[in-house]
């Protein structure tokens, strides 16, 4: 008689979570302001909002735009207004930042989005070591969203995990 393998991980009732899967996904495009900036470096009011006036902004319909500025300038702050007061029409969504921060800012709002009433009292590990580089930030937005739920919080993976909360 052959031995029964059994999958304990599967019979243990543990719920992974991995925050991969709420990863964004579209490109971003990226906003430099140092495009419309007078020979690199100034901002000069009149002349930057008559280049906005001549941006295609359709090239930015449905997009995630992140707004950045790579040259060494002081930008004033209403700027940044007046380009989202362009964009607000088009984008899907506009932040401040490079690709990375925008993406960040991105896997915020869909942890933010997540029901944590269905991991009432369930035993969650938080899945680490991906494929995609997922920030700290992301890692404490979850557990500020399932701790005051959950019979137990740990991360890593189902086989081997790290104790992070224990109800009492």
């Amino acid at each position: 008689m052959e031995p029964v393998i059994r999958n304990k991980v599967a019979e243990s009732g543990i719920i992974t979570l991995n925050l991969e899967d709420y990863y964004p996904k579209e490109p971003v495009v990226i906003f430099d302001i140092k495009d419309f900036l007078f020979m690199g470096l100034i901002l000069k009011e009149k002349e930057f909002r008559a280049a906005l006036k001549e941006v295609d902004w359709t090239l930015y319909q449905n997009k995630t735009v992140g707004i950045v500025c790579t040259a060494d300038a002081i930008v004033p702050l209403w700027a940044y207004m007046l380009i989202v007061s362009y964009l607000q029409p088009v984008a899907a969504f506009i932040g401040l930042g490079d690709a990375a921060v925008i993406k960040n800012k991105l896997l915020l709002k869909n942890i933010e989005v997540i029901a944590e009433n269905e991991f009432t009292d369930a035993r969650v590990v938080i899945k680490g070591c991906g494929d995609i580089p997922v920030s700290e930030e992301a890692y404490a937005a979850i557990s500020v969203k399932l701790l005051p739920v959950v019979k137990s919080l740990m991360y890593g993976e189902p086989c081997s995990t790290v104790p992070v909360y224990k109800k009492k």
